[in-house]
């Protein structure tokens, strides 16, 4: 293994403990504005896939940023959602 490989993992490893703990110290209260900060990043991760699948370098760029855009695609729908569905939990659904 390279040292570069190496220093990715590494880096992938400690972004993933890191966002673990960070999210599971996140109170109840505080899960609908993290789902819309979420789905922001990935609106932007969208973008960004669009750009690599368009970009017409060679033909694994482009299926990779097929790929991209199908998973951004069904987090950005299912984090609205979800959104959506934890919203209406807090309506008030009496008429007065």
């Amino acid at each position: 293994m390279t040292d570069t490989v190496l220093f990715d993992l590494y880096i992938f490893s400690f972004a993933a403990i890191l966002g673990y703990q960070t999210i599971s110290q996140v109170p109840q209260l505080l899960h609908t504005p993290l789902m819309s900060a979420t789905n922001a990043i990935s609106g932007v991760s969208l973008i960004g896939s669009l750009v690599a699948a368009g970009s017409n370098y060679n033909h694994v760029s482009t299926i990779l940023g097929f790929v991209a855009i199908v998973c951004a695609t069904i987090n950005v729908v299912g984090g609205f959602l979800i959104t959506d569905r934890i919203l209406k939990m807090f309506k008030n659904n009496k008429k007065t």
